[in-house]
């Protein structure tokens, strides 16, 4: 065990202030609170430290997609006069390349990293026990082959995360079945790829391999892709993506799967009709569900959802009042940053009795497929479901002049607020750098700008952000 001056040297009948199971975003903020508040602490990891965004998820995902991007770009000049061409893509000097980046950052900032912070890491599965006396929660901490070992934590935070979610479909089990972490395992390009899942981790995932030089078919059980998203963004999106090549069909329902010779086969169903579409690799992309079936809640108190979640309230607090979660097993908004902030707030909480609750209300969201979709705050239908009063405008990304005279003027900024007090309530668009937009929407939201505010604030020229002086310029298109 890792000591420093106000870290003390532990024994096995101590104590810990604060136990973590997991190591990603939420149990590394919620550890470096809870040394920040002088607090002893561990975090138990049975897996790659530094959790799902660190090692199958938002890093290795961003750079594959931009990779992807820089061979598309080299494909498609957009420029007369400048001529660029590209090979194919080595997917497994690519994905290398990716392990690498990752391998150094899990050494400096998940394996170094807590050492530096006085943190201990105990390698193995966490469950809950039962515990002798009510002042603390017992763990075990099991490994293969080895002795189980106790721990004890005055307080527990759970955060497991979340894992991909394969649907019972006839046939599943019988053939070989990606989902996005495996994907971005592979050391080949397939010839040909069948994404189940229209959202966006399917979408992302859709446009990487596209690009890499896979022909991509994504079947979506909604009837449009993005299906969260404002229906026009939606729309907006899968056009765009239509034009690279990718293949869309909506509203279907997959039944059944089988292997054939040099894929698999899947019959979908839409409406009374029936098709079926072969590839050489099927990627299921059908939502991911929280971790938790190791952990014998039972012992404790705490009672799972219905999709296995582990329910809070909103100081992020369990059934039991010395055991909280954060991030993904929450089954709450699945973003990493989210799951950070929580893992600090659920600390403080646990450790202070300060109370703290977060505000969701502008929560942004980005999908990082190129045009990017990113949103903040209400759509109409959702103000309308609100009973508020609305309005809308809507802006071309074609008539944005940074986009025009860089060529990437695919997509629409779309702009709610309320019809009688001119207070933004949303901000939705898809197109060039949208994530970076929509940051600065977040601010906007968050400072209770009105319309006429927006509409009259300074705004560098020659930006994509100026998209959102443009639209809160913009004539009202509809209201409700």
């Amino acid at each position: 065990m890792q000591t420093d001056q106000n870290n003390p040297a532990r024994n096995d009948s101590t104590t810990y202030d604060l136990v973590t199971i997991g190591s990603g975003s939420a149990a590394r903020a919620a550890a470096n609170e809870a040394r920040r508040l002088g607090k002893t602490v561990a975090m138990i990891e049975h897996g790659a430290a530094g959790g799902t965004c660190l090692n199958v998820g938002c890093v290795p995902s961003k750079f594959l997609i931009a990779a992807a991007a820089a061979r598309f770009s080299a494909q498609h000049s957009r420029f007369a006069g400048i001529e660029t061409s590209a090979s194919g893509a080595n997917l497994g000097l690519l994905v290398d390349d990716k392990d690498r980046m990752i391998g150094g950052f899990r050494e400096a900032f998940h394996v170094k990293g807590p050492i530096e912070a006085g943190i201990d890491v105990l390698r193995g599965t966490a469950s809950f026990a039962a515990s002798e006396s009510a002042d603390f929660v017992e763990l075990t901490v099991s490994k293969p082959d080895e002795e189980a070992v106790r721990v004890r934590a005055g307080q527990v935070l759970i955060a497991t995360g979340a894992a991909p979610f394969i649907p019972d479909i006839a046939g599943l089990g019988d053939v070989e079945v990606l989902t996005s972490s495996s994907a971005m395992a592979l050391d080949r390009v397939p010839a040909s790829l069948l994404v189940i899942g229209g959202n966006a981790i399917g979408l992302e995932q859709a446009q990487l391999f596209s690009r890499l030089g896979a022909k991509v078919t994504v079947v979506e059980v909604a009837p449009r892709i993005a299906p969260f998203e404002d229906p026009a963004i939606s729309t907006a999106l899968m056009l765009a993506l239509s034009e690279e090549g990718i293949e869309f069909r909506t509203g279907a329902n997959l039944t059944r799967v089988e292997a054939q010779d040099g894929g698999v086969r899947a019959t979908i169903a839409i409406g009374d009709d029936t098709y079926q579409l072969s590839a050489e690799k099927l990627l299921m992309a059908t939502g991911r569900r929280p971790v938790t079936g190791d952990l014998e809640l039972e012992m404790v108190g705490v009672q799972t959802g219905p999709r296995g979640e582990v329910p809070v309230d909103e100081y992020l607090r369990t059934a039991n009042p010395r055991i909280w979660a954060a991030g993904d097993v929450t089954g709450l908004a699945q973003l990493v940053y989210v799951a950070s902030e929580q893992g600090t707030t659920a600390a403080h909480n646990a450790l202070t009795g300060d109370l703290r609750a977060l505000d969701y209300t502008t929560l942004p969201r980005v999908t990082f497929t190129s045009p990017e979709v990113a949103a903040v705050g209400m759509t109409p239908a959702q103000a309308q479901a609100a009973k508020i009063p609305y309005e809308v405008r809507e802006f071309p990304v074609s008539f944005v002049l940074r986009a025009i005279v860089a060529r990437h003027a695919s997509g629409l900024i779309k702009l709610v607020s309320n019809r009688e007090t001119d207070k933004i309530l949303g901000v939705h668009m898809v197109g060039e750098a949208a994530g970076e937009v929509i940051a600065a929407a977040t601010y906007v939201l968050s400072a209770g700008f009105t319309v006429t505010q927006l509409a009259t604030l300074w705004s560098p020229y020659f930006t994509m952000a100026e998209s959102l002086k443009n639209v809160a310029k913009a004539a009202p298109v509809s209201q409700g």
